[in-house]
């Protein structure tokens, strides 16, 4: 008894241990979309290094936010043809029991070159995937939008959109029920400009108490102005006017905060922002890691600045289904 006693305060008499979480797991990685499939957090991420090296995706894996498991190439250029490089920004959303994974690749600067965004579909989140079209779901600029950055989002009457692009430019349109092509507005038109205020790139979309949050990066990618923003509409069409910026640099944390997701477990106020950011030692163009740190909303319904930490968040085991 007395031992254990004696054990008891020398533990309690020892300082806690520090919580560090941030980076969520090793390696350079970049744009990560979260999402929860059943009872696990996913992300699939961009792999952070010279465009030529960007040839597969990653995913990752989580029962509680805080330990990850690698699921390494879930898909591949051996997989998709007409990709040879710039593998970016994964979004992935599950239909039917399948899984499809919406990505860019080629960074096709006009329409004259082959690339764009593809999508591959897999039974499992955890790959492998294959090309489901054997050819670019979008291969030409649009309204001026570079297609890059795609996020697939599926709306409460159960249309599924995709928004995309980049070189500052967002546009939206309707995927068909087999994700093989796009159904047209009544306007005839495929693809509608949303583009809001201040928006460089990477779109991403959630529903909070029946309002639709819609988020983009702002600034360059390589600088310290890299940062996301968000507007409030009552459509996914918008229109969508520019709220605040919500994450941006700590020059004590790590610069170049942006290209996001939100995690959301269901049935509870738990949002989760999953982001890249840039650590404060290193200039290098592709030294980004994934981070995750809570958002909060004010009483209007108002996203609260996110604060970057190096603790992350604590864990948070997923017992019941939890897809949103």
């Amino acid at each position: 008894m007395k031992k254990i006693l004696l054990f008891s305060l020398v533990m309690a008499a020892l300082p806690a241990i520090a919580q560090n979480n941030n980076p969520v797991f090793p390696g350079w990685y970049a744009d990560p979309e979260g999402i929860i499939f059943d009872n696990a957090y996913w992300i699939y991420p961009t792999f952070s290094a010279p465009y030529e090296e960007q040839v597969f995706l990653d995913a990752f894996s989580s029962p509680d936010l805080v330990n990850w498991t690698k699921h390494p190439k879930v898909l591949d250029t051996s997989a998709v043809k007409w990709a040879h490089k710039a593998m970016w920004a994964p979004s992935i959303i599950e239909k039917d029991d399948k899984y499809y994974l919406f990505f860019g690749a080629n960074d096709i600067q006009g329409d004259e070159e082959e690339g764009g965004i593809g999508v591959a579909v897999s039974d499992n989140p955890g790959g492998p995937f294959k090309d489901h079209l054997g050819k670019p779901l979008i291969d030409k600029f649009h309204n001026g939008a570079q297609p890059i950055d795609q996020f697939a989002f599926k709306d409460k009457d159960g249309q599924y959109y995709l928004f995309y692009g980049g070189w500052k430019h967002c546009n939206v349109a309707k995927l068909n029920d087999d994700f093989t092509g796009f159904i047209p507005f009544e306007d005839g038109s495929t693809f509608k400009e949303i583009t809001p205020d201040s928006y460089v790139e990477g779109p991403f979309m959630f529903i909070r108490d029946g309002k639709y949050y819609f988020m983009w990066s702002e600034g360059g990618w390589t600088g310290p102005d890299y940062s996301v923003a968000y507007a409030i509409a009552d459509s996914p069409m918008g229109p969508f006017k520019r709220v605040d910026k919500i994450l941006q640099q700590d020059m004590d944390i790590a610069r170049g905060a942006g290209h996001h997701s939100v995690i959301h477990e269901k049935d509870s106020d738990n949002y989760y922002m999953v982001y890249h950011r840039r650590p404060i030692d290193t200039d290098a163009r592709d030294s980004r890691e994934t981070c995750i740190d809570r958002m909060y909303f004010d009483k209007n319904g108002h996203i609260q600045p996110v604060i970057m930490t190096r603790e992350g968040v604590k864990s948070n085991p997923l017992t019941i289904k939890n897809q949103d």
